[in-house]
């Protein structure tokens, strides 16, 4: 018999997509997706053979889920359902409920189950924080000075905990926490998306923070991966950062979306996300707003030396693919750049210093294996 995939967080973009791109893999006998949603249509129809599909509609805070696996003989799965908002609900308490509380019921059913045989949990660079002191470069064995006080971020470090037990408790079932940095892309659904689709940016004064993206063509390659046994010289089992190479400022993100920047001191920025959450035209978070001052950067390099995976999109051009699906903002990128330029030159008697350029070209994709 083949691998049959259990795949939570399937009603969210990013499970649905996976799930139908895994069902393409050679050696996967079904795949089970569960939500407490149903999930919406089909983001897309595999092309040839494909695995067959079902879907269970439960809460993961619930035992039910025990009995899916149990009934499926599971033997991979894949948690993808920890997020920043929840589906149906944006009360706080109900979304780390969710996250934790689901993650907790979900790992008492893998160790129950003698035939789960992998796991694989999506997290987030959010678990590192942003803050002041922080190091250039995050890799992963370096632990935060300022460890994420609440929010999303929060309730991904405790998953990582509860899953780091389970990997002791269960060391026969091969563990992956995969640690993505912001997802961008076409379909991108994620909190800081609606931030950059606001007509106005608001930033905080003094600051122009470096930001990583991957784009969602990436994760979802490698949570299939990761999902597959190990190609020979690799290996797929441990906790990686994943993010495309480079890093952009968000003075650099505005330009390509020819968005204007609103520069306001931190207490009015502040204000301005609480205005916006309550409105609900824009869900940042306090975790957000930290990371659009101080910024983070992860190092890739066990993504790439020991995964054996190598991002098709850069930063910069997963941002770019994101920006063209966006659409023009106020400004034309162009014009944006060069009135930009003009304020450098009447700042800087110098003048100004040679800009970026606004649109990052795609270069050709590398084949996937």
């Amino acid at each position: 018999m083949g691998v049959v995939v259990l795949v939570t967080g399937v009603a969210r973009h990013l499970g649905a997509r996976f799930a139908a791109e895994v069902r393409r893999r050679p050696g996967v006998d079904l795949v089970v997706g569960v939500d407490v949603q149903p999930p919406g249509p089909p983001v897309e129809e595999p092309d040839g053979p494909a695995a067959p599909y079902t879907f269970h509609q439960l809460d993961l805070r619930r035992p039910a889920v025990s009995r899916v696996i149990a009934g499926h003989r599971v033997d991979t799965v894949v948690h993808l359902s920890v997020s920043a908002t929840g589906l149906g609900s944006t009360n706080r308490s109900a979304v780390k409920e969710a996250n934790v509380i689901g993650t907790m019921q979900l790992l008492g059913a893998c160790q129950k189950a003698s035939g789960v045989r992998r796991l694989v949990v999506k997290s987030t660079t959010g678990v590192y924080g942003s803050a002041p002191r922080d190091p250039a470069v995050f890799s992963e064995r370096i632990q935060p000075k300022d460890p994420p006080g609440g929010g999303f971020a929060k309730d991904a470090a405790e998953v990582e905990g509860y899953v780091r037990g389970f990997a002791r408790r269960r060391p026969d079932v091969a563990v992956t926490v995969l640690r993505f940095a912001n997802i961008v892309g076409p379909h991108a659904d994620t909190p800081l998306s609606e931030y950059f689709a606001l007509p106005v940016l608001p930033t905080v004064l003094g600051y122009d923070p470096r930001l990583q993206f991957v784009h969602e063509d990436d994760a979802v390659e490698v949570l299939c991966r990761a999902a597959d046994e190990p190609v020979p010289g690799t290996v797929n089992t441990g906790t990686f950062n994943v993010a495309g190479e480079g890093v952009l400022l968000l003075s650099q993100c505005a330009r390509r979306l020819g968005r204007p920047t609103l520069p306001l001191l931190l207490p009015a920025v502040s204000w301005m996300a609480a205005l916006g959450r309550r409105t609900r035209l824009a869900d940042v978070s306090s975790e957000q707003l930290r990371l659009l001052t101080h910024g983070r950067v992860v190092d890739t390099t066990r993504l790439r030396e020991t995964f054996g995976y190598r991002p098709v999109f850069s930063t910069p051009e997963a941002f770019a693919d994101f920006a063209a699906a966006e659409g023009p903002g106020l400004l034309p990128p162009g014009r944006l750049a060069a009135a930009t330029d003009r304020l450098a030159a009447l700042i800087s008697p110098e003048g100004p210093a040679p800009a970026a350029p606004n649109v990052v070209p795609n270069r050709p994709r590398r084949p996937r294996s």
